[in-house]
């Protein structure tokens, strides 16, 4: 972590007590997103069609909160309130948060929704904790690796005790490959064959970026439709690993785009930045 950001700030995201902070926040909006979730919710649509619960908006009010409490003085962008109204500005800095992300999983019982928190400074995502109630797997960035603790909604948190993650380079002998079982397309389907394959990996969520960033693949193309909460979080866990998330151009993956209501281009996301040379 740069000087320049940590005085931009007004702190160190990675310092043990914040990222603590952070961690526990979203252990806790995973305990809450659980009561629903065994409780039972009643899926709603939003204007843009996509669905929301309940546990949506209670999470997101809960992240919103705890933010509130440790870093006052930066700007809070959560998926909900945008549903309502996209800011007309947006600071230096900013959380962005996807307080469930995978509500369509999380309305069928499904186990990959994630409670999402990414910290963007000057357009890049600098610190992320994405926790996967189900899975009961926290993740989070590092300085230089990012950290992977196992630990149910409810239990002691303990960030010394988490595993370190580093991403290793990839090969042409076999690629893993992630791709989205709701949101796959032909562009999606072309570079999968582009590449030496050996498994394909469907699932959903900001889960994708975790099973990059411990080495449980190696490659995941998005072509569809994400918005910018969707992928702060796990961005700056799988570059802190030791990946890459980028435009297809090549260029690092950036946020702020107001100009496109917080709207997502397609981006290549991979274990290492030789992902080409995979290619046939």
């Amino acid at each position: 972590m740069s000087q320049t950001i940590i005085q931009k700030l007004g702190f160190d995201p990675h310092a043990p007590a914040f990222m603590a902070a952070m961690c526990q926040m979203s252990l806790d909006a995973g305990a809450l997103i659980m009561t629903h979730f065994r409780n039972g919710v009643e899926e709603e649509t939003k204007a843009d069609k996509s669905p929301v619960t309940q546990a949506d908006r209670d999470a997101e009010i809960l992240l919103e909160t705890a933010l509130s409490k440790i870093a006052p003085q930066v700007q809070v962008i959560g998926e909900e309130a945008c549903s309502v109204q996209t800011p007309e500005k947006l600071d230096d800095a900013f959380f962005l948060l996807d307080p469930l992300d995978g509500t369509r999983d999380f309305v069928a019982k499904r186990d990959n929704f994630t409670v999402n928190i990414g910290l963007i400074v000057d357009r890049v995502p600098v610190a992320g904790v994405i926790y996967a109630p189900v899975h009961e797997k926290l993740y989070f960035s590092g300085t230089d690796a990012a950290y992977r603790l196992n630990i149910a909604p409810d239990g002691k948190l303990d960030i010394t005790q988490a595993t370190r993650l580093r991403t290793e380079r990839i090969t042409e002998k076999g690629v893993k490959v992630i791709a989205s079982y709701s949101h796959r397309d032909s562009e999606t389907e072309d570079i999968i064959e582009q590449l030496h394959v050996t498994k394909t990996i469907a699932t959903a969520s900001s889960y994708k970026f975790c099973l990059l960033a411990e080495g449980s693949a190696d490659f995941y193309p998005r072509y569809g439709r994400t918005m910018e909460w969707d992928t702060a979080a796990g961005q700056a866990i799988l570059e802190a690993a030791g990946g890459v998330v980028t435009f297809s151009d090549g260029s690092r993956f950036t946020y702020a785009k107001l100009e496109r209501g917080l709207d997502n281009p397609s981006f290549i996301a991979a274990a290492s930045d030789n992902w080409q040379d995979a290619l046939k």
